[in-house]
């Protein structure tokens, strides 16, 4: 009898644990409720009623909190370019919600949009966002400055009698020459010959402000036409001069982007002209408006500017205009 209740015993315990065994799990999510009263304060370093974006130095200290919440992320973008998608990154934590100092360093003065995300228990979110204007200004070389522009205003060419005056190469870190391709002086006069007698003027507005102005009396030099904005160029077409009663816009002095490091016998000021809006362009015609200033003197000026084409960087040297 023993036998039989320890066999029977037997056979019940191992029928409940294969039912317990087949059993879902349940997991517990926690508190789904989202991080609520989230808000973001801004502290633009330099700024008073007399200077309402800042003292130039584009640095913003920001703080983040909200009621509930874990952890924050926070990410920029700017506001006029309605396609841009901030990154998100870790903001550190602190006794009172989360902070990050951030320098803003496009000349000029725009206007940024802070995101913030805040994160509760369960992956719940909540998310605020922040327009601020800030005021950013490169401390440029004063030498650049007085070579390009005689600290007044200055009219430039480009130098066709130079062998090298255009040419392209790889835009890489490393490449800093034209060596796919360099013209022979006066190359492009056959066909092109507004790439010659266009002039592009450098003028001193006020501190810190700028202005260029290209003037294209036979029209604008361009390969593709791709000059987005510039009427009466189409959207493509072969080299060659095409109609532009030429334009003037703001430009701001920056710190280059390309990534060349100035060394013996691959130089580079490591300063760029940044063009603003899409109407203006030195040389040759682009919609790439950050021209990296390889050399400056006061009688030369050569530049290194990204192509429309991925991966070509354009070489253009230019002179006083006589």
């Amino acid at each position: 009898m023993n036998k039989k209740i320890i066999k029977t015993f037997g056979i019940l315990l191992a029928l409940f644990l294969a039912i317990f065994a087949c059993k879902d799990e349940n997991y517990s999510l926690g508190d789904l409720t989202a991080p609520s009263n989230l808000q973001i304060t801004t502290s633009i370093v330099g700024q008073s009623t007399a200077t309402p974006n800042g003292d130039g130095s584009g640095v913003v200290n920001i703080t983040a909190v909200a009621n509930n919440a874990l952890n924050y992320k926070i990410g920029y973008s700017v506001v006029s370019d309605v396609n841009a998608t901030p990154t998100l990154d870790v903001m550190p934590n602190s006794a009172d919600g989360a902070s990050v100092t951030k320098t803003f360093a496009t000349p000029g003065d725009i206007t940024y949009r802070v995101t913030v995300v805040a994160y509760g228990r369960g992956g719940s979110s909540t998310v605020e966002t922040k327009d601020i204007t800030v005021k950013s200004v490169y401390n440029v070389d004063p030498t650049i400055v007085t070579d390009l522009t005689n600290d007044s205003s200055k009219t430039w060419v480009v130098d066709a009698g130079t062998a090298g005056h255009f040419g392209v190469g790889p835009y890489t870190t490393t490449s800093y020459t034209p060596e796919w391709y360099s013209a022979a002086p006066y190359e492009k006069a056959s066909c092109c010959n507004c790439f010659y007698s266009a002039s592009f003027k450098f003028t001193v507005v006020a501190k810190n402000t700028y202005s260029m102005s290209s003037i294209t009396p036979d029209g604008a030099f361009t390969k593709t036409g791709s000059l987005a904005g510039i009427t009466g160029i189409p959207a493509s077409g072969d080299e060659g001069c095409y109609p532009y009663a030429g334009g003037t816009t703001a430009f701001f002095f920056s710190a280059s982007s390309s990534g060349l490091v100035n060394t013996p016998g691959a130089t580079t000021t490591n300063a760029s002209i940044l063009l603003d809006g899409n109407t203006t362009f030195i040389g040759y015609g682009a919609t790439k408006k950050e021209y990296e200033i390889l050399e400056i003197t006061p009688n030369t000026l050569y530049l290194r500017v990204q192509g429309t084409e991925p991966g070509n960087a354009w070489y253009i040297r230019l002179k006083p205009k006589p």
